[in-house]
């Protein structure tokens, strides 16, 4: 059973249909618009328009310095659940890294609850990422979700 501090989660209730908000979620090219950490830059060339299971993505990352992420999606349930395992674009530490960054979607009275997860039960880092990023990545996330949401209503 997974360490309770090694998931973590937030969620919102957005006024749009799942299919809108899953749209934005499964566009690469979309997630620089809906990251709330500031980290993600733009996708790397050669990324599918739309993901699906076992797609694989990457990314141009900032923080601090730039470096690069390659996605590989893990999980697809259209208009329901994704997510992906993201590996270091270099390949350095990509036997450690076994986070998993997942988007669950349920029709709900106003709109759709939308719940994203950073998981790292499977990190080799988990023990350190814990203390730097856990508190931080909670935010981040709630800061991403209030993003979706505005892209997915104002475009409506």
């Amino acid at each position: 059973m997974a360490n309770p501090r090694d998931i973590v989660s937030a969620e919102r209730v957005i006024n749009a249909p799942p299919a809108a908000i899953f749209d934005v979620l499964a566009a690469p090219d979309r997630h620089p618009e809906f990251d709330g950490s500031g980290t993600v830059v733009q996708v790397r060339t050669g990324a599918p328009a739309r993901l699906c299971e076992g797609a694989v993505f990457g990314m141009d990352m900032k923080q601090g310095m730039r470096y690069g992420m390659v996605n590989t999606v893990t999980e697809f349930e259209e208009g329901k659940r994704i997510a992906w395992s993201p590996k270091p674009a270099n390949g350095r530490g990509a036997s450690v890294v076994g986070r998993i960054w997942r988007y669950e979607l349920e029709p709900v009275d106003g709109g759709t609850r939308v719940r994203e997860t950073w998981d790292i039960s499977n990190e080799g880092l988990r023990f350190v990422l814990r203390y730097v990023a856990g508190s931080r990545t909670k935010r981040n996330m709630t800061k991403s979700l209030d993003r979706l949401a505005d892209l997915v209503t104002t475009a409506s």
